[in-house]
């Protein structure tokens, strides 16, 4: 199945244009950078790959922080090339935005060929939604991983699609990408287990031991791809997943005292802050249209492919069950945009009738045709403007203090720092990571400021760095006496949104405390 070659010249002129949007109106604003200093952490390994072919954050310490090794060994393949970091970095995000909205143009064409026009909106929207450029150009694995998601399962269709034949290679294939899926992140176990299911369901029905054998084929790919990281994990940590896998839930574990509709939502309500939110009916049609048991449909309706749609709903209860979390334009659910386009535009598609006899029917389709288009125009220029400023707080806030402390402390001093990334690459100093990813002791007590306090002062921790706001624990750490504040960033744009500076803090654990 072919996808038409004007489909990939519309998602390629897309993804370009969103690209010079995007870095140009950066730049404008001042900077030309990441919007997250996690961004920063993947530089430092990449970094430290590239220079000792070892994966640490800190040279000759291995370390098992890095939640995505994949995106690692990418990004340090432009270290060893000598070029720049930003722009290697920036080019990896063009290069996956382009595949991410041409697999997701292929996907919705193999998934409805009968909706002609479900291809290219897909693959435009993909290509100019906010949300997927912004991640794009954060320097994080988010983009890579959601086109492997897609990749994944246009590999899963093509295998059980039918006629059903026992092809080897290509089960061995989905195998390897499934494996490179979940070195991009290791959620991607919950696609995994899903393809691996109608994989042995498909081959077990139309081909019985034989399909087993195949099946078989895939699992011990995947097994070969990931079974180095696994290993290496174990050796350093002792768990077979990266330190931040576990820091993460434990910081923010409060959160799971809501109610489960309130953490669905929380997930759930970013991703759907565009153009997509006018698909939100046609999404609940598709859905309903791939659920819809088999009994119930008559020989001339179609059932879309039901597994895109579980994993999509696996995804936002993982995260609302473990990590409910809305920071940073719902960043973790991301990946679960091109899904909900694919289905919601073939759902959207299926319910307008802009030639419809009736006026009132034919007006309201056009209107929301327009529409869509024009809020995605509107969000794609607002996500622009959300970059820069996101860009802007990372250099005004972590790369200012990072600089300060590479200036005025002594090069022996020992740092505690939350967040870590942009003083780890910056700054050449000793480290401790409050929020657990080289220090994975703090982390059954990240959010007890007098725990961190006493490990700190146990350790000999010269200095510490966190936002004073950033939490009701660091809030407390703030006004101890033993911590006295030596230098804010002063960055407008923080207090203008009624948050504290980055500050640096100088300990003297002689002083007397609370």
């Amino acid at each position: 199945m072919k996808t038409p070659r004007l489909f990939l010249v519309l998602v390629l002129c897309s993804t370009l244009f969103s690209a010079l949007l995007y870095l140009g109106w950066s730049y404008r604003y001042g900077s030309l950078g990441f919007p997250l200093d996690d961004a920063w952490i993947h530089q430092t390994y990449a970094r430290n790959l590239a220079y000792t072919g070892q994966l640490s954050y800190v040279p000759g310490q291995p370390s098992a922080g890095s939640t995505s090794p994949l995106w690692t060994i990418l990004l340090s393949t432009g270290y060893l090339l000598g070029l720049d970091y930003r722009l290697w970095t920036y080019f990896l995000g063009v290069a996956g935005l382009a595949l991410t909205a041409w697999t997701a143009c292929r996907l919705a064409h193999r998934l409805f060929p009968d909706q002609l026009w479900a291809a290219p909106l897909t693959g435009l929207l993909c290509a100019l939604e906010w949300h997927l450029i912004w991640a794009a150009f954060s320097g994080m694995e988010t983009i890579l991983f959601t086109w492997l998601v897609l990749l994944t399962i246009e590999l899963q269709l093509k295998t059980c699609s039918p006629p059903f034949a026992i092809r080897y290679p290509l089960f061995a294939i989905t195998g390897i990408v499934a494996g490179l899926l979940t070195l991009a992140r290791p959620e991607g176990l919950l696609l995994v287990g899903l393809v691996g299911l109608a994989l042995l369901w498909r081959a077990w029905r139309e081909a019985r031991w034989q399909g087993l054998w195949a099946v078989a084929g895939f699992g011990l790919a995947f097994a070969v791809v990931i079974s180095p990281w696994v290993a290496f994990n174990l050796s350093v940590s002792g768990q077979p997943f990266p330190n931040t896998f576990y820091a993460k839930q434990a910081e923010y574990r409060l959160l799971l005292s809501l109610p489960l509709g309130t953490r669905v939502a929380r997930v759930l309500l970013p991703t759907v802050i565009g153009a997509q939110f006018l698909l939100i009916p046609g999404f609940l049609y598709a859905a309903f249209r791939a659920l819809r048991p088999l009994s119930r449909l008559t020989p001339h309706t179609s059932r879309p492919d039901a597994l895109p749609l579980l994993w999509w709903l696996g995804t936002v209860l993982v995260y609302a069950l473990r990590l409910p979390v809305d920071y940073q334009h719902g960043r973790y659910l991301i990946p679960t945009i091109p899904v909900f386009v694919v289905f919601g535009s073939w759902g959207t598609l299926s319910l307008l009738r802009p030639d419809w006899h009736q006026f009132i029917v034919r007006a309201l389709s056009r209107a929301v045709s327009i529409a869509i288009l024009v809020l995605l125009l509107v969000f794609w220029i607002i996500g622009a403007r959300a970059y820069a400023a996101d860009v802007g707080f990372i250099e005004g806030e972590m790369v200012a203090v990072a600089r300060w402390l590479a200036a005025n402390t002594p090069s022996d001093a020992l740092i505690a720092v939350h967040d870590i990334g942009a003083v780890g690459y910056r700054v050449n100093r000793p480290l401790l990571d409050l929020a657990g990813l080289i220090t994975p002791e703090v982390v059954p007590f990240i959010a007890d400021e007098a725990r961190l306090l006493a490990f700190m002062e146990e350790k000999g921790t010269d200095y510490v760095v966190f936002f004073p706001d950033w939490s009701p624990a660091y809030a407390r750490m703030a006004q101890d006496p033993r911590l006295h504040p030596v230098y804010r960033t002063g960055y407008a744009w923080t207090l203008s949104q009624g948050h504290a500076n980055m500050a640096v803090y100088e300990t003297r654990w002689d002083s007397e405390s609370d």
